[in-house]
């Protein structure tokens, strides 16, 4: 048989960076497979837009050989930004870069913008034809008792053949095994994780969001689309932010995030007194929400179109980590999911797969593969839930600061300008370098745009 068999469940941005990667680095000996819910690749809406880090999400893609063609979708004038209050009045401004050869105003490197949806393409395209099982959803694991052999794992999906020709999507269950690890790659609510190594559940944030898109914005809303120019504007005011974030085709991906006592006042109509999931109904709450807003945020509500998606916001515990178990790992949001306030996430995620392939390359390198994998494999884990954890805690210091300090944005600069500052210093440094970045963010609250 060959070594190594690897399943990789979940077929967004992490599990095929970590399949590209696997693919660059492993003989032709290995099978890789990916299984995922979605029927097709049809690359629906993935959201909005992200940036990547030098440090993670770009590294990863250099390692994988995507660089130039990541160049083909990214967009350096994202990278700039705007935080706000909510009468638009700038609090930071950071401009945009015209080529990747800028330095950037960023802490930590370059920040270039790309869609969910483009960079998940371009991943799922870099792979061989056959790797991705579509419509192959993950019922449930079955692992072997008794520290059986990581080949004795089941996995227990439920598939789904799309419709062709008029004819009926036909759906069965299917049992798969014999790999010698299966990573589990598949988002916050994984099965992998809930079914072979931890019962921890992800909580509630005690914040709501409403994505929004407002298309051909340069037409439909001109003034709007020249204040976020190209980039993105965050907009704050108490437990409340409006995001404007500029997308490749030319819509502006719209969301309102707020402050809420429990969960159920999002997904419960009685409790949120309207469908959210109703676009017609959402915006008219959103704008009675905002009516003290600048008229710019509430216009680009109002001519959203097409439909509305609310989440309320879930995270893993702060410092979440996992026993080791012999034929499985995690890596992504279902190792780390955290809320959106820092920017990490998906960056986090790639530097895993990263990481992990990494590690499994150097065991299929070794004389004992089988032995060297399953150590490889628990030094990752060990290094992700260290490395991650740090990336958690800056972003649960945001989400605080951000959604639960009055007098926001101006108690929250410093607050932010700290946190940040101290994150990306040496350790040595970092309380004078969190005394300087909170006198800065002292500076700019009293001292707007």
């Amino acid at each position: 048989m060959s070594f190594p068999n690897i399943a990789i469940i979940g077929a967004g941005p992490v599990g095929c960076t970590l399949a590209r990667l696997l693919h660059q680095k492993l003989p032709p000996s290995a099978t890789i497979t990916i299984f995922e819910a979605d029927t097709s690749p049809n690359y629906r809406s993935q959201g909005g837009t992200l940036d990547l880090h030098t440090a993670t999400g770009l590294a990863a893609l250099e390692e994988a050989g995507l660089t130039d063609k990541f160049l083909k979708h990214a967009r350096y004038d994202g990278e700039s930004l705007k935080i706000t209050d909510k009468d638009l009045k700038v609090y930071i401004r950071i401009k945009a870069t015209e080529s990747p050869e800028g330095a950037g105003d960023h802490l930590g490197g370059r920040r270039p913008e790309i869609d969910r949806s483009a960079l998940r393409e371009l991943l799922v395209e870099s792979l061989p034809e056959g790797w991705i099982r579509w419509g192959w959803k993950l019922k449930k694991v079955l692992p072997t008792k008794d520290n059986g052999a990581p080949r004795d794992h089941q996995l227990v999906f439920t598939v789904t053949e799309a419709e062709q020709d008029g004819m009926a999507a036909v759906t069965r269950t299917e049992t798969v095994s014999g790999f010698d690890l299966i990573v589990g790659a598949d988002g916050g609510w994984s099965k992998v994780r809930s079914g072979a190594l931890s019962s921890t559940k992800p909580c509630f944030s005690g914040i709501v969001a409403h994505e929004l898109r407002l298309y051909e914005a340069e037409k439909t809303a001109p003034q709007v689309c020249e204040m976020v120019n190209r980039g993105s504007v965050f907009a704050h005011s108490d437990g409340q932010r409006a995001s404007l974030q500029q997308m490749g085709d030319g819509t502006l991906y719209v969301m309102v995030c707020y402050r809420v006592e429990n969960e159920s006042s999002l997904l419960d109509k009685a409790g949120c007194k309207f469908d959210a999931t109703n676009l017609e109904e959402t915006k008219a709450a959103l704008l009675e929400r905002l009516h003290d807003w600048h008229p710019l945020v509430r216009e680009a509500v109002s001519k959203c179109s097409g439909y509305t998606t609310p989440r309320s916001l879930m995270m893993l515990p702060v410092g979440f980590s996992w026993p080791h178990r012999a034929g499985f790992t995690l890596i992504g949001d279902a190792a780390h999911l955290m809320t959106p306030f820092a920017g990490e996430g998906v960056n986090v995620g790639m530097e895993d797969a990263l990481r992990l392939s990494r590690a499994i390359a150097a065991a299929v390198k070794s004389e004992n593969g089988v032995e060297m994998l399953d150590r490889e494999v628990a030094a990752f884990e060990a290094d992700v839930c260290v490395r991650a954890g740090s990336y958690a805690r800056l972003t649960d210091e945001l989400r605080q600061a951000w959604f639960f300090t009055e007098n926001s944005p101006k108690a929250v600069l410093p607050k932010m300008a700290k946190a940040h500052a101290q994150f990306h210093a040496p350790t040595l440094l970092k309380p004078f370098v969190g005394v300087l970045a909170a006198g800065y963010g002292y500076y700019k609250a009293r001292n707007p745009n």
